[in-house]
């Protein structure tokens, strides 16, 4: 495992695009000791509804990439005045992320391993409360396993793009679609280097509020 102190972990685990090792397999070991460790999340009502898809096998991982490149395609709706405002604050910062993401478009099913999260139970018309309490036991296991990889030499990235067609993707890993939800995607593989620094962010000023909004 990388020597890194909790600091420099917790603020040098990037979104990875194109620093990982197209060429270089990854031990399912590894990504089983990061599973353990994000199991160790957080959970609502310590129910534990997630789990972890991995996918290795190359045509299925090429079948996975590919509604995922059909996912990019289909778009998403514009970005607001002020979401805008914060992501381009500095020069360059959006032009690498474009960057990366052709680049993981070119690539994705060369990846070592292709990484869905699941969490059961569905949250389409649900109360805010239900919303949040199923969130909220899938999304801090999900980082734990970045954290996790970041700390054995992997990269990872968080990905969307095929929820688009997310009931196809579930037929392809036969995941139960009416029970189970998908929440993301991310490759798996060792890094090229691992020198990672903080990203661009607005000031903590600008979004921390005290006693009010």
């Amino acid at each position: 495992m990388l020597d890194l102190s909790a600091h420099e972990l917790v603020t040098t685990t990037r979104a990875v695009r194109r620093r990982l090792d197209l060429d270089r397999p990854v031990d399912p070991a590894l990504i089983e000791a990061c599973v353990e460790i994000a199991v160790q999340a957080p959970t609502g009502r310590n129910r534990q509804r997630w789990s972890f898809v991995v996918v290795t096998v190359p045509d299925r991982k090429a079948a996975l990439a590919d509604i995922w490149r059909r996912g990019t395609r289909a778009g998403g709706t514009p970005m607001p005045e002020e979401d805008a405002r914060r992501a381009y604050a500095k020069p360059g910062t959006m032009e690498k992320v474009f960057d990366g993401v052709d680049h993981l478009y070119r690539t994705l099913h060369r990846m070592p391993a292709l990484v869905v999260p699941c969490v059961t139970g569905r949250t389409e018309g649900a109360a805010v409360v239900e919303q949040a309490g199923t969130w909220g036991s899938i999304l801090p296991a999900t980082w734990s396993f970045m954290l996790a990889a970041r700390l054995h030499g992997l990269g990872t990235c968080w990905t969307t793009s095929h929820l688009h067609f997310e009931r196809e993707a579930a037929e392809l890993l036969g995941i139960d679609h009416e029970r189970v939800m998908q929440v993301a995607l991310t490759p798996v593989a060792h890094t090229v280097g691992t020198d990672f620094r903080p990203g661009s962010r607005v000031p903590v000023a600008e979004v921390l509020h005290w006693e009010q909004w």
